[in-house]
């Protein structure tokens, strides 16, 4: 039986990638800061990588869906014997890096350094290692972009865009980003790269947003502004503390295209996202 140590374990993303490991008869060992019980072939070890826990000492594949830049340091200095390291960054390397916001340069900045980081310490102990980064990620209710614009709309029963939204948009299911990470663990071609992972639909942030709307039951009205009336709109939500979290620069980048090649992944390891076809579920924080 195949072993698995992951990163990230009770999170969205670990979530969907351990289901599919114990479908696929795996052993999993998987990190998470609150406690949980074990279940079947899952092993749950509770703790954080800023002070991470006794760890197992080998594992046949490390997967990691949190924060790259902790990930990486904990690995660089770790002694765990392991040939396979998958682990997740972001798109937000690309899309952040000239940003007018210091924060969200800074952050690109962390990401290109934590993939390095990786990379180079996977290749010092003869492992070999693969960054997959994903684009807007959607699929189980807890993401912070379409689920927060659910759970906005269905408080107002509207959500506000200015005109201008057209910038082009690939969200991604979390479950094809599981499929695509125990894909490439098993792909030599993947081995050593870094690969980014959008939708299998491109699609105007407009359109986006008017499709996740169309979940929803009631469905909430799409109402667009003219970009001065939108931008009142906008200071008084963060002040009233509706936008709490936005990043600074989320409003000007709707007028931005952030498109991603998924070809190398295609290629190497047969990704294949499916098309944006959201349902409430999808969209809604799970109940209990």
């Amino acid at each position: 039986m195949a072993s698995a140590l992951v990163f990230g374990g009770s999170g969205p993303l670990g979530q969907a990638l351990i289901a599919r490991l114990t479908d696929d008869g795996w052993r999993v060992t998987a990190l998470s800061r609150q406690p949980r019980t074990d279940a079947g072939a899952v092993r749950w070890i509770h703790g954080g990588l800023e002070d991470p826990p006794e760890l197992p000492r080998a594992a046949g594949v490390i997967f990691s869906c949190g924060p790259l830049d902790l990930f990486s340091q904990w690995y660089a200095g770790s002694d765990i014997a392991c040939p396979r390291i998958v682990a997740f960054g972001s798109t937000s390397l690309h899309a952040k890096r000239d940003a007018a916001d210091p924060g969200e340069r800074e952050l690109a900045a962390r990401l290109q350094q934590a993939e390095q980081r990786l990379f180079q310490s996977a290749a010092a102990r003869s492992a070999a290692a693969t960054v997959l980064r994903p684009t807007l990620i959607y699929g189980a209710g807890r993401d912070r972009n379409l689920t927060r614009i659910a759970a906005l709309a269905s408080r107002t029963g509207f959500f506000p865009l200015p005109r201008a939204a057209t910038g082009l948009r690939q969200p991604v299911h979390v479950d094809d980003l599981a499929a695509a990470a125990c894909a490439a663990a098993s792909a030599v071609a993947s081995q050593g790269r870094a690969y980014d992972l959008p939708g299998g639909e491109t699609l105007p942030y407009r359109d986006m947003v008017a499709r996740t709307l169309a979940a929803l039951e009631p469905r909430p009205r799409l109402v667009e502004l003219p970009a001065p009336l939108f931008r009142l709109a906008h200071v008084a939500a963060r002040v009233a503390g509706v936008l709490q979290g936005m990043p600074p620069g989320a409003i000007a980048r709707m007028r931005e295209d952030l498109v991603f090649d998924p070809g190398p992944a295609v290629r190497d390891f047969g990704y294949a996202p499916r098309a944006f076809r959201p349902t409430a579920e999808m969209v809604t924080p799970p109940v209990g």
